[in-house]
């Protein structure tokens, strides 16, 4: 089966489903598992399960490099390019205007090999319009080409410029994946500088370790839909560089979580990823850092950008940590 099949199935799926009342029950829905079902089927996996593997897709996109430019944004969003540091960075307004808006910094997933993709910017759609926000979205150069030495000071520079530019305006920050260990390690080095913190940090099945070393991760990654060990470690390894992949510009989950923005984590028990979520919390809690884990029984990664009643209901908790 086609993945184009495949997605069309599942926007079936959303349809069919989007009228059934969630109840209290913890058990993921129907459309959940059936999304479940279809994303074992696509070749995501295939391109994590060793490092070969990664390499190869790596030198394909030396070769033909992905788009970057926004697709899928809707109606009434108005966009702007600008170029800050040398990066592309698209700013997303709403089109009724965004005199006063709150700002939502976005950091696109992919393992820091991978461009970002069009259900990433339908994302950024929804919160311009439905959440009435100016979006930022940094197009970051990925790795092998630019590396966590030099990626995340930048990323904390652009986000440092927002806070100052805004003044008393509210600024997020939401990350999935890669963009969420991103944005962690970028506000830990504003913190470690003396720079002021976001309002929030909306961290969606975030990257926060890319070691990989938990015993129960390999049970976990034979669950696991989307994500294989082996390549996620070489993803690591690749962004990584010159640096240890302990270090916390790679591994935030390694760095200090004093003095952090309140946090809001989404994350799943079918994603790899996930003890390190839960530890993550753990930990920043401790540092007297706000925490809200919304960790959901046999969920993937990524859940709260998927067509199912999880990922709606993620999707609403976003818009209104946002406002």
């Amino acid at each position: 089966m086609s993945v184009a099949k495949m997605l069309s199935i599942g926007r079936l799926c959303e349809g069919h489903f989007s009228r059934a009342k969630l109840s209290g029950d913890p058990a993921p829905s129907l459309q959940s598992r059936v999304f479940n079902l279809l994303l074992g089927q696509l070749p995501i996996k295939e391109q994590l399960a060793s490092a070969e593997a990664v390499q190869a897709h790596v030198q394909k996109l030396a070769l033909a490099p992905a788009s970057y430019e926004p697709t899928g944004l809707g109606r009434g969003v108005e966009v702007t390019l600008t170029k800050m540091g040398g990066w592309p960075v698209y700013y997303t307004a709403p089109s009724s205007g965004h005199e006063g808006c709150n700002h939502v910094m976005f950091l696109h997933g992919g393992g820091y090999i991978n461009e970002i993709v069009p259900a990433h910017w339908r994302f950024v759609g929804q919160m311009t319009r439905k959440a009435g926000v100016v979006c930022v979205v940094p197009i970051y150069p990925l790795a092998p080409r630019a590396t966590a030495k030099d990626v995340v000071p930048a990323t904390a520079a652009l986000l440092r410029m927002l806070l100052e530019d805004v003044g008393s305006a509210k600024v997020t920050v939401v990350g999935n994946s890669a963009g969420a260990g991103l944005a962690l390690a970028a506000c830990q080095w504003l913190r470690d500088r003396g720079h002021r913190q976001p309002n929030r940090l909306v961290l969606i099945s975030p990257a926060a370790d890319a070691s990989i070393s938990r015993l129960e991760q390999v049970e976990i990654a034979a669950r696991d839909p989307i994500q294989d060990i082996p390549g996620i470690i070489e993803a690591g390894r690749l962004y990584a560089g010159e640096l240890d992949i302990g270090h916390p510009f790679v591994s935030p989950l390694n760095g200090a979580f004093r003095s952090l923005a309140p946090m809001t984590i989404f994350s799943g028990t079918r994603d790899l990823l996930y003890p390190d979520s839960v530890d993550l919390a753990e930990r920043a809690r401790a540092a007297g850092v706000s925490v809200d884990l919304h960790l959901l029984r046999d969920q993937p990664h990524n859940y709260a950008l998927m067509p199912t009643p999880e990922g709606r209901q993620a999707r609403a908790n976003i818009l209104r940590a946002v406002v």
